[in-house]
């Protein structure tokens, strides 16, 4: 999930995986394969998009926070919210740019 979250951060800031990768110090297919989830960035990684997002690190983990049985139902309520939220931002960011 954080990988998701992530990319979605990136996307939400219109910021390309290339450009991103180089304002991060990082291989293009690094970031990528954080973003499709097959590899788990670490914290360093995620302290470097905290900086460039000017997001804390803790709303940063929120996304990638394993939620037990025991979690409110609240809390997973305003996650997804969080998550759609950003998803429908990527649908119209990508729509814009194909208008251009």
């Amino acid at each position: 999930m954080i990988g998701e979250a992530l990319r979605l951060i990136r996307v939400f800031h219109d910021v390309k995986l290339n450009e991103l990768a180089e304002q991060l110090d990082v291989s293009k297919g690094y970031i990528s394969e954080i973003e499709s989830q097959k590899k788990k960035p670490s914290l360093d990684l995620i302290e470097k998009y905290s900086k460039r997002f000017k997001i804390s690190t803790s709303a940063i983990m929120l996304f990638s926070e394993e939620l037990d049985n025991d979690r409110s139902d609240l809390k997973i309520g305003i996650r997804n919210k969080m998550l759609k939220f950003l998803q429908i931002v990527e649908h119209i960011t990508i729509n814009n740019n194909d208008e251009k």
